[in-house]
């Protein structure tokens, strides 16, 4: 992305609509604000815009990864690019202008900001060295094949009965298809019908809850947490397109699937690893992933040992989960991992609207957690992961600051490793 070319013509930075599923993490990662999106595409400012690809390795679909060569004067602008079904074709050599002498430009520079927070600074894209290998982009509008049947095969509600939320765990089975995920990744879910304007739904992104080896171990199924909405700030009824709909599914209905999608949001698999999970409301689904498969891990290795096995590939690193919610109503979902021993996992759960307590977020839990965290920081075994709404990360980092400053460690240097080693992942929305 290094080459130039001439002053009077733009290499232009460009989102691909077809293939965008709407998942916000470009917006969210972009360091200068270049990009911005409105209820049909994410486009690039092409004035805004430095070049510093902070956006591309995130990007779950690569639909971030596309350019086209126009007249700098002729650029595309944000009220084209927000019409769009489709890209443009690139403009035929002919109607781009001829260089001029010395008149070149660096279409790929080195970021300008020099005071960047959150996901920029210290969110990895890079997975655990150990990772499965993951598949992305099986199904999909530029695929071979443009999306996959599953079934549903369970709906359950697992919250109580509010006036304002409403959360299913959801299980969808691909049968003999293949659709293999890995903890941390994530489905797109095509709502059926048309929108406003007569175009079909875009895709919807959702975490998978459930492990490698399915929600039923063994089945070619997976599950997925969705919360819909029922009333705004305000009291008025809302209607949200893809969370009523899934959480209106029978079973034996059949919907529409694309993906998998994620690359870096993946647990390690060696031995000694740990995990430390932080999440918020439905972020809650991949952590539910991890712990399940490590439940499993850790199920087969003790049934080994007691068939008399000497070596078993049990996964005997620390599991530390903070998990923040509304209210205690919104914890049934988590409810069997109270029931998991506490030398399999450490649990912190903390509510913001408990009547008559004072409001609790996960960043409080953890600064409470602080010398144990400093621990963890200083391992290199250890890995992080933040899922959940966006207003929780600026906390959670400042949580892991305080952490290892209070035990004299340089948080430069660890959120530097962090990033650097895929041991830090933050997925906000």
């Amino acid at each position: 992305m290094n080459a130039s070319v001439p002053s009077a013509v733009l290499k232009q930075h460009l989102i691909d609509p077809e293939i965008c599923i709407r998942c916000n993490t470009c917006e969210a990662t972009c360091p200068v604000g270049a990009i911005t999106h409105d209820a049909l595409n994410y486009v690039v400012k092409a004035d805004v815009c430095n070049g510093c690809m902070d956006c591309i390795s995130p990007c779950p679909t690569g639909s971030i990864d596309n350019w086209r060569m126009v007249p700098r004067a002729q650029a595309y602008s944000i009220e084209e690019q927000l019409k769009w079904d489709e890209l443009p074709a690139q403009l035929p050599l002919d109607a781009l202008p001829t260089p001029e002498a010395n008149a070149t430009e660096n279409i790929a520079t080195e970021a300008q900001s020099t005071s960047i927070s959150g996901s920029n600074a210290f969110g990895s894209t890079q997975p655990p060295w150990s990772a499965a290998h993951p598949y992305t982009n099986l199904y999909g509008p530029k695929a071979a094949s443009k999306t996959i049947s599953a079934t549903v095969s369970g709906n359950v509600r697992v919250t109580q009965v509010g006036t304002d939320y409403d959360t299913h765990h959801i299980v969808l089975d691909f049968g003999s298809l293949p659709f293999p995920v890995l903890e941390g990744q994530s489905i797109g879910i095509v709502p059926p019908g048309v929108d406003a304007q007569g175009r079909a739904h875009h895709a919807r992104q959702y975490s998978v809850a459930s492990p490698r080896n399915g929600e039923r171990p063994g089945y070619n199924n997976l599950s997925l947490t969705v919360k819909r909405v029922l009333e705004d700030p305000q009291g008025r009824p809302l209607r949200g397109v893809a969370s009523n709909y899934l959480c209106d599914l029978q079973v034996g209905d059949v919907v529409q699937v694309i993906g998998p999608f994620g690359s870096s949001f993946l647990m390690p698999n060696h031995p000694g690893s740990h995990v430390v999970m932080i999440c918020t409301g439905t972020g809650s689904a991949p952590m539910r992933a991890m712990t399940e498969w490590r439940r499993r891990l850790r199920a087969k290795a003790q049934a080994s040992i007691s068939n008399g096995a000497v070596h078993t590939t049990a996964d005997s690193g620390k599991l530390m989960l903070f998990f923040g919610a509304r209210s205690q109503a919104e914890l049934p979902y988590f409810g069997p991992l109270q029931k998991l021993p506490t030398d399999f996992i450490d649990t912190t759960f903390v509510y913001s609207r408990t009547p008559g307590q004072p409001k609790r977020y996960v960043q409080d839990a953890m600064r409470e957690r602080a010398a144990e965290l400093a621990v963890l920081l200083q391992d290199p075994n250890s890995y992080f992961y933040v899922c959940g709404l966006k207003s929780m990360e600026e906390g959670v980092l400042l949580a892991l600051q305080n952490a290892a400053e209070q035990a004299g460690l340089n948080w430069a240097a660890i959120g530097s490793a962090l990033k650097q080693q895929g041991r830090l992942h933050l997925e906000t929305y």
